[in-house]
Protein backbone atom coordinates (compact mmCIF):
# COMPACT_ATOMS: atom_id res chain seq x y z
CA UNK A 1 0.00 0.00 0.00
CA UNK A 2 1.19 3.67 -1.47
CA UNK A 3 0.46 6.48 0.78
CA UNK A 4 0.08 9.97 -0.55
CA UNK A 5 3.02 12.43 1.19
CA UNK A 6 1.87 15.01 3.61
CA UNK A 7 2.12 18.57 1.86
CA UNK A 8 2.93 21.20 3.92
CA UNK A 9 0.68 23.56 1.89
CA UNK A 10 -2.01 25.50 3.12
CA UNK A 11 -5.52 25.09 2.50
CA UNK A 12 -7.35 27.94 1.06
CA UNK A 13 -11.61 28.48 1.11
CA UNK A 14 -13.59 30.86 -0.74
CA UNK A 15 -17.24 31.01 -0.94
CA UNK A 16 -17.40 28.24 -3.26
CA UNK A 17 -14.48 26.86 -3.79
CA UNK A 18 -11.90 25.10 -1.59
CA UNK A 19 -7.97 25.50 -3.07
CA UNK A 20 -6.25 22.40 -1.50
CA UNK A 21 -3.12 20.37 -2.19
CA UNK A 22 -3.48 18.01 -5.70
CA UNK A 23 -4.06 13.85 -4.70
CA UNK A 24 -3.48 11.48 -6.76
CA UNK A 25 -7.06 10.47 -6.74
CA UNK A 26 -7.47 14.07 -9.26
CA UNK A 27 -5.60 12.17 -11.88
CA UNK A 28 -8.96 11.26 -13.74
CA UNK A 29 -10.28 15.02 -13.83
CA UNK A 30 -6.74 16.03 -14.57
CA UNK A 31 -6.45 14.07 -17.34
CA UNK A 32 -9.52 15.02 -19.02
CA UNK A 33 -9.33 18.51 -18.60
CA UNK A 34 -5.53 18.77 -19.57
CA UNK A 35 -6.30 16.19 -22.37
CA UNK A 36 -8.70 18.43 -24.13
CA UNK A 37 -6.74 20.83 -26.70
CA UNK A 38 -8.34 24.35 -25.33
CA UNK A 39 -7.04 23.74 -22.03
CA UNK A 40 -3.42 22.79 -23.19
CA UNK A 41 -3.53 25.84 -25.93
CA UNK A 42 -3.55 28.30 -23.19
CA UNK A 43 -0.86 27.12 -21.11
CA UNK A 44 2.83 27.03 -22.05
CA UNK A 45 3.59 23.84 -20.51
CA UNK A 46 0.67 21.18 -21.03
CA UNK A 47 1.41 19.54 -23.79
CA UNK A 48 -1.35 17.97 -26.67
CA UNK A 49 -2.01 15.14 -27.17
CA UNK A 50 -1.15 14.66 -23.33
CA UNK A 51 1.16 11.66 -23.41
CA UNK A 52 0.75 9.27 -21.24
CA UNK A 53 1.47 9.39 -17.56
CA UNK A 54 1.85 13.37 -17.82
CA UNK A 55 -0.87 13.47 -15.26
CA UNK A 56 0.62 11.43 -12.62
CA UNK A 57 4.10 12.95 -13.20
CA UNK A 58 2.57 16.67 -12.55
CA UNK A 59 0.82 15.29 -9.33
CA UNK A 60 4.08 13.68 -7.72
CA UNK A 61 5.92 17.01 -8.57
CA UNK A 62 2.77 18.67 -6.89
CA UNK A 63 3.57 16.92 -3.91
CA UNK A 64 7.78 16.50 -3.80
CA UNK A 65 8.79 18.20 -0.78
CA UNK A 66 11.33 20.25 -2.24
CA UNK A 67 9.29 21.85 -4.91
CA UNK A 68 9.46 25.20 -6.28
CA UNK A 69 5.87 25.46 -7.39
CA UNK A 70 2.95 25.07 -4.82
CA UNK A 71 -0.05 23.66 -7.13
CA UNK A 72 -3.64 23.75 -5.50
CA UNK A 73 -6.91 21.94 -7.36
CA UNK A 74 -9.84 23.96 -7.20
CA UNK A 75 -12.54 22.30 -5.70
CA UNK A 76 -15.90 22.94 -6.12
CA UNK A 77 -17.92 20.25 -4.14
CA UNK A 78 -19.06 22.25 -1.16
CA UNK A 79 -21.66 24.46 -4.19
CA UNK A 80 -22.47 21.03 -5.28
CA UNK A 81 -19.71 21.26 -8.59
CA UNK A 82 -16.93 19.18 -9.68
CA UNK A 83 -14.17 17.90 -7.44
CA UNK A 84 -11.69 19.55 -10.18
CA UNK A 85 -12.55 22.43 -11.50
CA UNK A 86 -8.91 23.24 -12.62
CA UNK A 87 -5.72 24.64 -11.05
CA UNK A 88 -3.84 27.39 -10.07
CA UNK A 89 0.24 27.15 -8.86
CA UNK A 90 2.17 29.58 -7.28
CA UNK A 91 6.07 29.72 -8.83
CA UNK A 92 8.78 30.51 -6.00
CA UNK A 93 11.02 32.90 -8.02
CA UNK A 94 13.91 34.67 -6.40
CA UNK A 95 14.04 37.85 -4.39
CA UNK A 96 10.49 37.43 -2.45
CA UNK A 97 8.48 37.03 -6.09
CA UNK A 98 6.12 34.17 -7.48
CA UNK A 99 4.44 33.51 -10.39
CA UNK A 100 0.69 33.07 -10.63
CA UNK A 101 -0.47 30.35 -13.42
CA UNK A 102 -3.44 29.23 -13.74
CA UNK A 103 -6.46 27.19 -15.86
CA UNK A 104 -9.50 26.01 -15.90
CA UNK A 105 -11.51 22.96 -17.44
CA UNK A 106 -13.65 24.93 -20.15
CA UNK A 107 -17.31 23.34 -18.57
CA UNK A 108 -16.62 26.27 -16.13
CA UNK A 109 -15.52 29.20 -18.13
CA UNK A 110 -17.11 32.44 -17.86
CA UNK A 111 -18.48 31.27 -13.99
CA UNK A 112 -15.87 33.40 -11.88
CA UNK A 113 -14.36 30.49 -10.83
CA UNK A 114 -10.50 31.49 -12.23
CA UNK A 115 -11.09 35.02 -10.68
CA UNK A 116 -12.24 33.96 -7.08
CA UNK A 117 -9.34 31.62 -7.41
CA UNK A 118 -6.74 33.96 -7.93
CA UNK A 119 -8.12 36.50 -5.80
CA UNK A 120 -7.77 34.24 -2.94
CA UNK A 121 -4.60 33.15 -3.70
CA UNK A 122 -3.39 36.70 -3.83
CA UNK A 123 -4.86 37.22 -0.38
CA UNK A 124 -3.37 34.31 1.22
CA UNK A 125 -0.26 35.06 -0.38
CA UNK A 126 0.65 31.86 0.96
CA UNK A 127 4.63 32.05 -0.38
CA UNK A 128 4.92 35.56 1.19
CA UNK A 129 6.16 37.33 -1.86
CA UNK A 130 6.36 41.05 -1.68
CA UNK A 131 5.80 41.12 -5.72
CA UNK A 132 2.80 38.38 -8.20
CA UNK A 133 3.71 38.26 -11.63
CA UNK A 134 1.52 36.38 -14.23
CA UNK A 135 1.53 36.01 -17.83
CA UNK A 136 -1.32 35.23 -20.20
CA UNK A 137 -1.09 34.88 -24.06
CA UNK A 138 -2.58 37.57 -25.53
CA UNK A 139 -4.67 35.56 -27.72
CA UNK A 140 -6.82 34.69 -24.30
CA UNK A 141 -8.12 38.20 -23.37
CA UNK A 142 -10.00 36.48 -19.82
CA UNK A 143 -7.72 35.28 -19.00
CA UNK A 144 -5.70 38.63 -18.63
CA UNK A 145 -9.44 40.11 -17.16
CA UNK A 146 -8.62 37.67 -14.26
CA UNK A 147 -5.74 39.09 -13.53
CA UNK A 148 -6.64 42.76 -13.58
CA UNK A 149 -9.93 41.86 -11.89
CA UNK A 150 -7.59 40.36 -9.34
CA UNK A 151 -5.25 43.90 -8.61
CA UNK A 152 -2.73 42.63 -10.91
CA UNK A 153 -1.70 45.54 -13.45
CA UNK A 154 -0.35 45.23 -16.99
CA UNK A 155 3.51 45.53 -17.38
CA UNK A 156 4.30 45.02 -20.85
CA UNK A 157 4.70 42.37 -23.71
CA UNK A 158 6.81 38.89 -24.02
CA UNK A 159 6.41 36.00 -25.56
CA UNK A 160 6.23 32.53 -24.14
CA UNK A 161 7.24 28.71 -25.71
CA UNK A 162 3.25 26.66 -25.72
CA UNK A 163 4.29 23.02 -25.89
CA UNK A 164 0.61 22.46 -27.03
CA UNK A 165 1.14 24.83 -29.89
CA UNK A 166 5.05 24.18 -30.47
CA UNK A 167 5.59 27.86 -30.93
CA UNK A 168 6.21 31.07 -29.39
CA UNK A 169 3.01 32.97 -28.80
CA UNK A 170 3.12 36.68 -27.45
CA UNK A 171 2.29 37.24 -23.96
CA UNK A 172 1.03 40.14 -21.82
CA UNK A 173 2.55 40.58 -18.73
CA UNK A 174 0.97 41.80 -15.12
CA UNK A 175 2.12 42.40 -11.66
CA UNK A 176 0.78 42.85 -8.40
CA UNK A 177 2.99 44.14 -5.34
CA UNK A 178 1.84 42.67 -1.73
CA UNK A 179 1.45 45.17 0.96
Amino acid sequence: MKLEKVIEQPVIETPRIVLRPLRRSDAGLLDLYTGDERVARNTSTIPHPLPPGATEAFIARAQEPDRTEDIWALDGTRAGLSELLGVVGLERLEREQSEIGYWVAPAFWNTGIASEAVEAIAAANPQGARTLFGSVFQDNPASARVLTHAGFEYIGDAEAFSVARNAKVPTWTYIRRMS
